[in-house]
């Protein structure tokens, strides 16, 4: 004889998991970003990774992967799109010319300055309707939980270990 569930088959039962709210969240979060940076046709993904290209000049796709928490084999579109847009140039590295690294171009630079407010924005805006204390503790809360729970991840952030191999913390 089946067992019985604990939890009631119930769309509130849905509607009130975790992981159900957090999926909602990032559906609103990447909304709210695409709203606000629509004039630059950028998703957070290519953002991220132009800060990280930004931050780490020369950084490889593999060490991008890690230190954005995105799945490598799906990054290669996200460089050949920013590759695309003139964001990033591939150079070959001097000591083995099959890995490439990468570069930001004037034009990348230029567009990373000038998204930085309706990043922010949108990033305003999706704390917006909490109070400010309450946006507060929902960070705190949000840190702590992804932090404890990274090597639950399909891809764990690895920013440390990728940025101590390329001689450059930060």
């Amino acid at each position: 004889m089946p067992s019985k569930p604990a939890t009631p088959i119930t769309m509130d039962a849905v509607y009130t998991a975790p992981g159900y709210l957090f999926r909602r969240m990032q559906q609103i979060a990447v909304s709210i970003f695409m709203e606000e940076c629509k004039a630059f046709d950028l998703t957070p993904v290519q953002y991220a990774a132009l800060v990280a290209i930004h931050t780490h000049p020369g950084i490889d796709a593999t060490r991008l992967s890690a230190v954005i928490a995105f799945d490598r084999s799906t990054l290669g579109s996200v460089i050949e799109r920013l590759q695309a847009k003139d964001y990033i140039e591939r150079k070959p590295a001097p000591e083995d010319k099959r890995i490439k690294l990468l570069y930001l171009t004037k034009s990348g630079a230029a567009i990373l300055r000038e998204i930085i407010p309706a990043v922010e924005r949108a990033q305003a805006r999706m704390l917006e309707p909490l109070k400010p204390a309450d946006r507060k503790t929902l960070m705190g809360l949000l840190a702590q939980l992804v932090d404890l729970n990274n090597e639950a991840s399909r891809v764990p952030l690895r920013a440390e270990d990728a940025l101590e191999h390329l001689g450059k913390a930060g």
